[in-house]
């Protein structure tokens, strides 16, 4: 497929500040904390712009109040581009100058909670979408994007999503999370296990009569610290290495009794080929064969979450053709990798195909963050990108 220069050129100049402005205001409006909210004000926005410009959508209801959303910019027949990104926003908490829902513009940044993490990534893909079908653009195939709940707890939406589209063609993902449009090719996955260490209660006058759960839980705990130091031992130069940590211990019922059960919440981080499942085994064989779950002692493990980890070739045409389209709009975007999680594994585990992240705003700067924002001009860069993006997806000129 070759793009004319003038279609390109009119392509960028139908993607206007007022346009990304309004629509990431209106987006942070709807809130949509998770947990503690629902996302479902968010799609009503989206759905209104969307619906606005010419292209199709759809919802799809994952739980009360909690549903996906898809727009699909009509192309020809091929396998087509699909972007992702997510209606929920952390908690906004305490601290903040201003109400974190009532968005502002200040000095070229646009503050509120969601602004980079990913409210605005979200306005940049659907402007994108609107220019180009203002222009009329012909695409070899569909560029759809998918928009899922609860990215920031549990990921039912993007699990929904997979199964629900899982007979969809497409042939290749851009993740519109916040990475200050540099070009991220990898992501470590995440998973979380939860370890219940059950013994037996007695008073702590006489703690041979029971069976401490906290200090079997302990040597657990340890074990869990010996294999995070046998991991940091071999790190990938792109994703660092897999990684350990104990987010919760629960435990016992009072200073003078024996504890009877202890809870442990671990985080597990993923490399790309990593199974939570084989290393829950593993940590399992470990226990047995330490002796701990001996002498009136049981160790019970779930995995109670799981997001995997993927990896692009540093020089696939999806990778080098997203630098090519933000040079283009005057952004120097750096390839690398991220040793944070974000959905775009499970599309690439799930649909086999490339997936790269690039997106406005900063992770570790803005996302998450008191008083959170997003420059102005990054998300025309961004809008402006994607669309290139879309043009030339498929171009082998």
């Amino acid at each position: 497929m070759n793009v004319s220069t003038s279609l390109e050129d009119e392509v960028l100049e139908l993607i206007t500040r007022e346009d990304l402005v309004s629509l990431t205001t209106a987006l942070i409006s709807a809130g949509g904390e998770n947990p503690g909210g629902a996302e479902e004000g968010t799609i009503k926005v989206l759905d209104a712009f969307c619906l606005g410009a010419g292209l199709t959508t759809q919802t799809e209801p994952v739980a009360p109040e909690r549903p996906n959303f898809t727009a699909v910019l009509p192309g020809g027949g091929q396998p087509g581009l699909l972007f992702l990104g997510h209606s929920d926003v952390v908690p906004a908490g305490s601290g903040w100058e201003r109400p974190p829902f009532e968005p502002y513009e200040r000095d070229g940044r646009l503050y509120g909670r969601g602004s980079t993490d990913m409210k605005g990534g979200l306005a940049a893909v659907v402007v994108a979408l609107k220019a180009l079908k203002e222009a009329g653009a012909e695409l070899p195939g569909d560029v759809t994007l998918a928009c899922t709940v609860d990215e920031e707890d549990l990921g039912i939406g993007i699990r929904a999503y997979t199964r629900a589209h899982a007979g969809e063609q497409f042939s290749a993902c851009i993740v519109a999370e916040p990475t200050d449009l540099d070009t991220v090719i990898g992501c470590r996955g995440d998973s979380y296990i939860e370890v219940t260490v059950r013994g037996k209660s007695a008073h702590s006058g006489r703690p041979e009569d029971g069976r401490n759960a906290i200090d079997a839980a302990a040597q657990v705990i340890q074990l869990v610290r010996e294999d995070h130091q046998r991991l940091q031992a071999d790190r990938d130069a792109l994703l660092g290495a897999g990684s350990w940590n104990t987010g919760t211990i629960r435990g016992g019922s009072g200073t003078s009794m024996v504890a009877g059960e202890c809870a442990l919440s671990l985080d597990r981080r993923l490399m790309p080929d990593d199974d939570p499942h084989l290393i829950l085994a593993a940590l399992r064989e470990r226990v047995s064969e330490a002796g701990i779950d001996q002498d009136g002692i049981d160790v019970s493990a779930s995995v109670s979450m799981e997001m995997p980890g993927f990896r692009t070739a540093h020089d696939h045409p999806l990778v080098t053709g997203a630098v090519r389209a933000l040079a283009d709009c005057g952004v120097a975007s750096t390839i690398g990798g991220w040793t944070a999680a974000c959905d775009g594994g499970f599309i690439a585990r799930d649909f086999g195909i490339p997936t790269i992240v690039v997106g406005p705003g900063g992770l570790n700067d803005q996302a998450h963050q008191v008083n959170e924002s997003v420059s102005i001009d990054e998300l025309i860069a961004a809008a402006r990108a994607y669309a290139l993006m879309c043009l030339r997806h498929g171009d082998s000129s």
